[in-house]
């Protein structure tokens, strides 16, 4: 493989990467509203000449170059999510911003930026006659940051289609990224009796129970397992809810969420049992359950699924690692290979599914979510010419 040729082109589409960037971030399109951007994505794959370009009941876009038997996909998320406090941005997040370096807005590296270098990484692998033994797929997927993974569930297993392994473009800071911690969705319930507030030992306070609960829910987080490569799970309350007849009344209901988040070695049934065997929650008689996602997608489908995420981790010596390592030294160096600290697609790509994951992406983990969000271009050039590389370094 000519690797100067690929960086080349990849540099060649610079300006045409940078308004297409720009064109996505000035459509609005958090989970569950996002057809406005998928209609823009299917029109770029047309325009750069993929061989078909689909949108599936769920609403994610798929498009395919070439007609070899190895499937390799590449996956970017296309839903942002919200701007929060608009005073916190120094500029109009939807319009964004663009220098010689940067372009800056809503979802620049959290992760239209990954979309972006993905379809033209495809165009590259078609330009320079790349395509030869496989099949490329991109993959502009929704609901992500409502519900990782479950669009690669639908794709998967109503869609039919099984990848031989999957590219995660999500934001890798410039590294190769093999796996991340899993998480889930935990809610625990107690119940009270009301009663007057004026003379609550007739009740049973149930905020009261809670506090119980609460306080061996903190200590318990401090005890969770450790993993070498991804670090310790951890859990962290998010919510509270109460139930109470007035403020003049005992509570007769109280419940918490928590996010938990998985490492290697945990489950989703450790996970509950540890906090089923907290002493506080046997003595009040607790539930302890995992929510549902049962959100319909911008096409109207539902397609619940338990609120369960897996940890996954791809080992070193896999040939997708060894594949991605050596496309990216061909052109730029030594990579770093490390892993996410936050969720992706992959937890049911390869966390439910058991198909590989391997990650690099434009922008850095730490512009995902933050007012005044930005990438670099020099990020889609680079991950571009990667994504040309990679297919024809794995089948050899």
């Amino acid at each position: 493989m000519n690797f100067t040729e690929v960086k080349n082109k990849a540099e060649s589409y610079k300006a045409d990467m940078t308004k297409f960037l720009r064109d996505l971030i000035r459509i609005p399109g958090e989970s569950c509203d996002e057809e406005k951007t998928v209609l823009r994505i299917k029109e770029e794959m047309e325009k750069v000449g993929f061989d078909k370009v689909e949108i599936d009941p769920q609403g994610n876009v798929l498009g395919y170059m070439g007609t070899g038997g190895t499937l390799i996909a590449y996956d970017a998320h296309i839903d942002t999510v919200g701007v929060g406090n608009l005073d916190n941005w120094e500029f109009d997040p939807y319009e964004g911003y663009e220098t010689e370096e940067e372009i800056g807005g809503r979802g620049a590296s959290d992760q239209l930026g990954g979309i972006v270098s993905s379809v033209y990484g495809a165009k590259i692998m078609k330009d320079l006659d790349l395509i030869d033994g496989y099949t490329v797929l991109v993959t502009g997927t929704v609901q992500e940051e409502d519900c990782d993974g479950l669009c690669w569930q639908y794709i998967i297993n109503e869609d039919k289609v099984r990848p031989e392994f999957v590219v995660i473009t999500e934001p890798t800071n410039g590294n190769i990224y093999r796996g991340q911690r899993g998480r889930m969705e935990i809610r625990v319930d107690v119940a009270g009796v009301s009663c007057h507030g004026s003379a609550p030992e007739r009740g049973s306070n149930a905020i009261y129970k809670m506090a119980e609960i609460l306080k061996e829910v903190e200590a318990l987080n401090d005890k969770l397992h450790h993993d070498e490569f991804l670090g310790k799970g951890t859990l962290a309350v998010s919510e509270i809810f109460f139930t109470s007849p007035s403020r003049c009344a005992v509570a007769d209901s109280c419940a918490i969420s928590i996010d938990r988040r998985l490492t290697d070695g945990e489950t989703y049934l450790s996970a509950l049992e540890e906090i089923r065997d907290l002493p506080a929650v046997k003595k009040h008689n607790a539930v302890v359950s995992m929510y549902k996602y049962d959100r319909p997608a911008y096409t109207g489908l539902v397609y619940e699924t338990d609120c369960y995420f897996p940890t996954w981790v791809l080992p070193e010596e896999h040939d997708a690692t060894k594949a991605m390592v050596k496309a990216y030294e061909g052109m730029y160096g030594t990579p770093k290979v490390d892993k996410w600290t936050f969720s992706t697609n992959g937890v049911s790509i390869m966390g439910r599914e058991e198909i590989p994951c391997i990650g690099f992406g434009p922008g850095k983990e730490e512009e995902a979510h933050a007012p005044n969000e930005k990438t670099w271009k020099a990020d889609l050039v680079k991950c571009a010419a990667v994504y040309a590389a990679l297919p024809t370094m794995y089948v050899k």
